[in-house]
This record gives structure tokens, sequence and C-alpha cells, in this order.
């Protein structure tokens, strides 16, 4: 008479571990998924991008791995597009095997690049001689931000650090795996140590 009362007793506590045991496989696989979708989020680089020449060609980022790469927005009628010499001297000192520059006109800013790409290159050419890669126009910020600035700018994209542009000619260090490194506001010279430092390191 007691044997049937402990066999029941055994089979619930048996029955109650079981569901423990699933309920704790569960949580876990939960945990497991968000986490593998957080480190993949941060995992996303430079190099998932693809973006257009000015001469309106598709160009991977990835053709950059290995590089050092500097980011920056550009404008042909801004107090910093002076700034376009000096970027150009960056990138004929260190733009070979190791470093690029890649510029992307903006008209986000007083509408200070109001050109068609055809212009934009026949300016930058012209009057200050550019040779490193130029982009086709795009928006780095605001409702129709390009994919490429909506990761160098949101934490929640790049990994890293969230950034404000502030004006034209800011800039984006990128290292050689295509990760996120730094923001550079455009008051600084593309020839500042900071820059300078960072591709010879």
């Amino acid at each position: 008479e007691i044997m049937p009362s402990l066999v029941g007793s055994e089979m619930c506590i048996r029955d109650s571990y079981k569901i423990a045991f699933q309920m704790k496989t569960f949580i876990l696989s939960i945990i497991v998924t968000m986490i593998t979708s957080v480190a993949g989020a941060q995992q996303k680089s430079f190099y998932d991008f693809t973006v257009k020449t000015i001469d309106g060609k598709d160009l991977p980022l990835s053709t950059f791995k290995g590089k050092k790469v500097l980011v920056v927005n550009v404008a042909s009628k801004c107090g910093f597009t002076p700034q376009y010499a000096k970027l150009e001297e960056l990138y004929e000192k260190y733009g070979k095997d190791d470093f690029v520059v890649i510029g992307f006109p903006a008209n986000n800013f007083l509408h200070q690049e109001p050109g068609t790409n055809e212009e934009i290159k026949e300016f930058c050419t012209l009057n200050y001689g550019v040779t490193f890669p130029m982009m086709a126009k795009i928006s780095v910020k605001g409702k129709d931000i390009a994919p490429l600035y909506q990761w160098l700018t949101h934490k929640s994209e790049n990994g890293v650090s969230d950034a404000k542009i502030g004006w034209n000619f800011h800039k984006f260090l990128i290292d050689e795996n295509g990760r996120w490194v730094a923001s550079i506001g455009s008051t600084t010279s593309p020839l500042s140590q900071e820059i300078v430092g960072w591709i010879e390191e």
C-alpha cells in the first residue's frame, strides 16, 4: 500500500526536475541567441559596405582591407575647403600599401556642396590636385543618411562609439581590420600629430 505512493512521488519529482531542466535549457538558448545577436552587430565592419565612386561605379570598401583609412565628408564652398590640399599631402606621403583617404562630398551643412558629381570632381582636381579616391555625393546625417555614415555615427552599428558630425571635413579613422577607431572634428588638420601619429603606429 505504501509502494505505489512512493513510486508516484518519485515520478512527480522526476517530472519536476525534467520540467525545470527544460526551462533552464530554453532560457539559456534565449540568452545565447541574444548574446550572439549583439556580438554580430558589433562585428559589423567598414568592409560590409559598398559605395559609389564619383564616377558612378560600385566600390566595395573591402577593397581597402589591410589599409588604415581616413574617411572625410568634403564640400567645395566651406571655410574648411582648403583642407583638400592637406588631405592630398597626407595621401601622397602615406597613401601606398598601408593608408588611404576617402572623400565623401555632402551638402548637409548650409548647402556648401551644391554641385553635381562631375562638377565636384572637376573642382577638387583643378584646384587642389586631388588624387585620393572620391565618392559620389551622399548625405551624412538626417533621415536620408547613407548606410556607411549610419555605421560611422552610431555605437549600435559600429560597436565602439556614437559620433556627431558637426560640419564639413569631419574625419573618421578606420583601422586595417575595418574597425572604427576615432572621430575627429573639422577644425583638426589632416596633418595633425593625432592623425599622422596614428598612421605611423
